[in-house]
C-alpha cells in the first residue's frame, strides 16, 4: 500500500546479528550440520528470503558465526580484563569466571568438534588457542619467573578450562565444582618462597 507521501513503506528485515545468534545456538545444539538457513528461519519465524539480504550464502553464515565465535570468546574477554587490569593470578581468576557459562562452553567444544575434519576451522582454532595461550603465559609471567614453570601452568590452567566439563570421577569429601576450584586454586598459587614468606617460613636459599 502507498502511503499519503505515495512511497511504499521499508519492511522491517530480520537483524543481521539475529541470524548469527540463532547461527550460534545451532552450532551449540548440534554443531555445523545443525546452522541452516530454513531451520533459522522458521526459528525467527521469516522468510529464508531475508537472510540473502544479508548473507550470500550459508558458508557466509559459518563464517560470520566463527567470527563472532573469536570476538566473544576470546578478543572481547581479553581486552575486558586488561582493561580491568590487576594482579596475573586475579586476572586469570576473571577470565575462568567469565568463561563458566555452560552457553560458552557448548559453543567452544562444537567448534573443537568442526575443526577435527575442517582444517581451515583447526586453523583459526589453533589460531584462537595460541592467543589464549600467550595470554596464559602473560598472566602467569606476573608472579613467577621460570619459563617452564609458566608454560606448565599455563597448559595445565588450559586444560582445566577446557577438560572440567567432562569430569565425571567421584571427588571423596568434595563435590566436582569444589574439587576443581582446589585444582585451580593450586595452580594460581604463589611461588614456593613467597608461601614461605606468607606463612611465617624459612624460605629456601
Amino acid at each position: 500500500m502507498i502511503n499519503g507521501g505515495g512511497r511504499i513503506p521499508a519492511v522491517a528485515r530480520t537483524p543481521r546479528s539475529r541470524w548469527v545468534e540463532a547461527g550460534l545456538a545451532a552450532l551449540a545444539r548440534g554443531g555445523p550440520d545443525a546452522v541452516r538457513v530454513e531451520a533459522l528461519a522458521a526459528e525467527l519465524g521469516v522468510t529464508k528470503g531475508g537472510f540473502y539480504g544479508h548473507f550470500d550464502g550459508r558458508p557466509a553464515l559459518l563464517e560470520e558465526i566463527l567470527d563472532e565465535w573469536e570476538r566473544r570468546c576470546t578478543r572481547e574477554i581479553i581486552a575486558r580484563v586488561d582493561a580491568e587490569g590487576g594482579a596475573g593470578a586475579e586476572t586469570i581468576r576473571r577470565v575462568a569466571q567469565l568463561t563458566s557459562s555452560e552457553d560458552f562452553h557448548r559453543i567452544d567444544i562444537a567448534v573443537r568438534s568442526w575443526a577435527r575434519h575442517d582444517p581451515p576451522v583447526a586453523a583459526r582454532l589453533r589460531r584462537v588457542d595460541n592467543e589464549r595461550m600467550d595470554f596464559l603465559r602473560r598472566m602467569f609471567g606476573r608472579f613467577l619467573t621460570d619459563p617452564a614453570e609458566i608454560e606448565a601452568r599455563s597448559i595445565l590452567a588450559f586444560a582445566l578450562a577446557i577438560g572440567r566439563h567432562y569430569f565425571i570421577a567421584d571427588h571423596p569429601g568434595y563435590t566436582t565444582p569444589e574439587a576443581i576450584e582446589l585444582a585451580g586454586n593450586h595452580l594460581l598459587r604463589p611461588p614456593a618462597h613467597e608461601e614461605g614468606q606468607a606463612s611465617g617460613g624459612i624460605p629456601d636459599r
